[in-house]
C-alpha cells in the first residue's frame, strides 16, 4: 500500500486496518456490504458557522476518504453527496455498476499532493459471462463548498476515468462499430498500445470503414461520444470482433519517431506529409489523450506562414528571394506599428535573408502598393487558390483544413506575418511545406481514396519559379549561418530547408512554438503551445521526425 495502509483478508471480505493519513484501498461492489471504512455522510448538513479559506490537510484526508469509500461500496447516493456537483456525480457514479457493469474493483489512494489525491482503480468488468480485469489512475481534487463551506470533492467526470469528459458517458456491451486491424503502408499493424496518439484516428477509422472491411463487432467497454456524431471510444475489450483489414498512408517507423519526439514537451503536436503525393505519413500529440492539436487546432502559425506571404509577394510582382527589400526595425500600417524580435534591422536584405532572418517587416511593407482592396483578401486568395487552405480535405479523418479569412486595417498587416484571423494547425503547416517544394498542392490523406471513392480538394500548381524560390528560400533558412532554422536543422541530412515560427496568445506570458521543415520527400511542421521560439521547442520536434523519413 502506498499509504502504508495493511489490507486483511477476513472471512473473504477485505477489511482496511487504517494507518498514516487514513488511506487504504476500498472494495467497490461485489456485493461485498461495508468494506470497514465507513460510508459517506451527507457534505450538505447545516452548520451554524459556514467556513472559509482553503481546505485544510484533515479534510482532504476525511473527505476524500468518505467520498472513495461510498463509491467503493457502490453507494452512489452518498458519494454524489459529498461532492459541489451532486446533481451530475449521482448517475454518473450509478452507471459505473449498471452502464459499464463494473463487477469487482479495489481502489488504491495515494498520498494527497496539494489539494489532490490520485488513486488506482482495478476493477473487473462482467458481461454477458465473459469478464476482463481493467486497471487505470486517475483523481479527484477537494475545494471548499462556495455555499455549505464544507469540504468537497469538486466534481468532474475524470474523478470516475481520466478520459471522460462533460457529457460522455461509461458503457460496456456488444461495440456499436465492428473492428478493424489499421495497417501501415508496409502492412505493419498500427495499435494504440504501439503508438498511443493514433487512439482518436483508429476510433475514427473504425467507425467509418469497419463494417465495409468486413469486420465483425465484439464486446467492449466504451465511452459514450457527448455529440451524436462523435466518436465512442474503446477502454476495454473483453471479446474480439473480427477485425477488418484497413490500410493507412501512416509510416510506422516515422510514427514512432513522432510519438518519440512529441514527448519532449507537454502539449506538443507534429504531423508529417509527403510532398510527392500528400499522404500522411505521421501524426502526434502530447497528452495523447488529449484534444489533437495536430489535425484539429485552430491557433495562428506565426512566421511559419511567411512561405504564403513570400509566394504571394513573389506572384503579385512584388519582390523575389535574390531581390533587394527593407527591413527596418519598425514598419506603421494604419495607425500600428508592427516590430522585429527585439527591433532588429537587416540592411542590404534580400527577400531570402529577410526569410532566413524572420524579419516582420519585410513581408508587411512591400504588400502596401497593392492597395487596400486588393491587400486585405490576397493572402486568403493565394493560401486557397494554390495551397489548398480553407477547402474541404477528404483525409478519411476529421481535420480542421485551415483558415485565412478576408481582414482589414492592421489586422491584414498582422496576417502577413501568421497572426491576425488565421487559424492553422501542424497538418496544414506540413501541407503547406510540402506544397512549396512539390509546386503543387496535393491534399493530405490517411486512407486510400479507393477505399471509398471521396472526393480530393484541388487548387492550381504553383507558377513557374515560384516553387524554386521558396524551397531555395527555405534551404537558405536552414543552412546559413544567420538562418534561425539551421541549428534545429542541423543533424537533418539530404536536400531540406526550415522556417521557424513564434505567435503570439492572448493571456499567455510565452508565445507558442511553430517550426516546419522538410527533408527529401518528407516535410513535417510541428506545434509546441507556450514553447517560444521556434528553433528551441518545435524544431527539435521536426527534426526527429524527418530524421525517420526517407
Amino acid at each position: 500500500m502506498r499509504s502504508g495502509a495493511k489490507v486483511a483478508v477476513i472471512g473473504g471480505v477485505f477489511a482496511v486496518v487504517v494507518g498514516g493519513v487514513g488511506y487504504g484501498a476500498y472494495n467497490i461492489l461485489d456485493g461485498l456490504g461495508d468494506s470497514g471504512v465507513g460510508g459517506g455522510t451527507d457534505s450538505k448538513a447545516s452548520s451554524a458557522e459556514v467556513r472559509t479559506g482553503p481546505v485544510t490537510k484533515d479534510e482532504i484526508a476525511e473527505t476524500s476518504k468518505k467520498f472513495l469509500a461510498a463509491w467503493a461500496k457502490g453507494d452512489a447516493a452518498v458519494a454524489a453527496g459529498l461532492t459541489n456537483n451532486e446533481g451530475d456525480a449521482g448517475p454518473a457514479l450509478t452507471g459505473y455498476s449498471e452502464s459499464a457493469h463494473v463487477t469487482k474493483a479495489v481502489i488504491t489512494p495515494a498520498p494527497a499532493t496539494g489539494s489532490t489525491v490520485p488513486y488506482t482503480v482495478e476493477a473487473t468488468v462482467s458481461y454477458g459471462g465473459k469478464t476482463k480485469s481493467w486497471s487505470y489512475d486517475s483523481k479527484l481534487t477537494v475545494v471548499r463548498g462556495v455555499t455549505t463551506g464544507h469540504a468537497l470533492v469538486d466534481w468532474t467526470p475524470s474523478v470516475i476515468h481520466p478520459e471522460l469528459d462533460r457529457g460522455e458517458s461509461l458503457e460496456t456491451g456488444e461495440s456499436k462499430t465492428a473492428s478493424i486491424e489499421a495497417v501501415d503502408r508496409s502492412g505493419q499493424v498500427l495499435t494504440k498500445e504501439k503508438y498511443p496518439s493514433l487512439g482518436g484516428i483508429l476510433d475514427e477509422l473504425r467507425k467509418k470503414y469497419g463494417q465495409k472491411a468486413g469486420g465483425t463487432t465484439g464486446i467492449e467497454t466504451w465511452i459514450n461520444s457527448a455529440n451524436a456524431d462523435g466518436v465512442d471510444r474503446t477502454l476495454l475489450t473483453l471479446v474480439k470482433g473480427k477485425p477488418g483489414r484497413v490500410p493507412t498512408t501512416l509510416d510506422a517507423k516515422v510514427q514512432a519517431a513522432a510519438e518519440k519526439a512529441v514527448k519532449k514537451y507537454d502539449k506538443s503536436s507534429v504531423a508529417a506529409v509527403e510532398p510527392s503525393t500528400g499522404a500522411i505519413r505521421a501524426i502526434a500529440n502530447n497528452p495523447a489523450d488529449g484534444f489533437e492539436s495536430a489535425r484539429l487546432a485552430k491557433v495562428a502559425p506565426g512566421s511559419t506562414m511567411k512561405i504564403v506571404t513570400a509566394a504571394m509577394i513573389i506572384q503579385n510582382g512584388l519582390g523575389s528571394a535574390n531581390s533587394a527589400v527593407e527591413c527596418p526595425s519598425t514598419v506603421p500600417w494604419e495607425g500600428r506599428t508592427f516590430h522585429n524580435l527585439n527591433d532588429f534591422a537587416l540592411p542590404n536584405a534580400t527577400l531570402q535573408r529577410a526569410f532566413a532572418k524572420s524579419c516582420n517587416t519585410a513581408f508587411i511593407k512591400p504588400i502596401l502598393p497593392l492597395g487596400s482592396g486588393k491587400r486585405d483578401t490576397a493572402l486568403g486568395n493565394e493560401a486557397s487558390q494554390y495551397f489548398g487552405i480553407g477547402q474541404v480535405w477528404q483525409t478519411g479523418i476529421v481535420t480542421w483544413d485551415g483558415a485565412v479569412p478576408a481582414s482589414e486595417g492592421a489586422e491584414t498587416a498582422a496576417s502577413f506575418i501568421g497572426q491576425g484571423k488565421i487559424q492553422m494547425n501542424p497538418l496544414n503547416m506540413a501541407s503547406i511545406t510540402a506544397t512549396a517544394v512539390h509546386g503543387q498542392f496535393l491534399q493530405p490523406y490517411i486512407v486510400p481514396r479507393a477505399l471509398d471513392d471521396r472526393k480530393f480538394a484541388t487548387a492550381r500548381p504553383l507558377p513557374g519559379g515560384v516553387s524554386a524560390q521558396l524551397e531555395q528560400m527555405l534551404h537558405y533558412t536552414a543552412t546559413s549561418q544567420e538562418g534561425t532554422a539551421t541549428r534545429a536543422m542541423a543533424s537533418v541530412g539530404g536536400r531540406k530547408g526550415g522556417k521557424t515560427g513564434s505567435s503570439e496568445v492572448d493571456g499567455h506570458a510565452t508565445s507558442d512554438s511553430w517550426f516546419t521543415g522538410f527533408s527529401n520527400d518528407l516535410a513535417a511542421a510541428a506545434l509546441v503551445q507556450s514553447g517560444g521560439h521556434g528553433g528551441d521547442a518545435a524544431g527539435p520536434v521536426v527534426a526527429e521526425v524527418l530524421l525517420a523519413g526517407p
